[in-house]
């Protein structure tokens, strides 16, 4: 197994997991580098990993939250770095998305973890079913009821804002 082909791709999916769950920028990124410099002391020790994706991903999750509860930080909204600013576009849309983003991000850190986690890494990761589960260790059934649980959390959250 090649570190530059078969891990360090993983490095920007690890982030934005350690990202979401922690929501600083300098903590997800001890993380994921924690993350990835464990994962290759484990393969160059010659592990055995069948599925790197869903593996990295768990150790991630698993940090990320050793992390949160050392340090018993609590969950802040992303700031405007995160987002990317579009060319040509007008600055009161992208007051508008920021406010929009805010809104869901601070929605998103009242759900409890197991529903944030499952949507992150189906939402904004695009993994399949089968995969959170297997990175999350539980069944594909409870991962799609946790998603629809955490879509259904913030559709009437976002509506009782209106």
């Amino acid at each position: 197994m090649d570190f530059a082909r078969d891990i360090l791709p993983l490095k920007d999916r690890l982030y934005r997991l350690a990202l979401r769950l922690t929501m600083q920028h300098e903590e997800a990124e001890d993380i994921v580098q924690d993350t990835l410099l464990k994962l290759w002391n484990i393969v160059s020790r010659g592990g055995q990993i069948e599925n790197i994706d869903a593996y990295a991903i768990t150790m991630c999750r698993n940090l990320a939250l050793d992390r949160l509860r050392q340090n018993s930080r609590h969950i802040v909204s992303y700031d405007s770095e995160t987002m990317p600013e579009a060319p040509g576009e007008n600055p009161y849309d992208r007051i508008f998305v920021k406010e929009g983003v805010e809104i869901v991000n601070t929605l998103m850190a009242r759900m409890p973890e197991k529903l944030r986690t499952c949507m992150q890494l189906r939402d904004f990761e695009g993994m399949s079913y089968h995969d959170i589960s297997q990175a999350l260790a539980i069944s594909e059934d409870q991962v799609r009821v946790n998603i629809f649980r955490a879509r259904k959390f913030i559709k009437e959250n976002l509506d009782g804002l209106s």
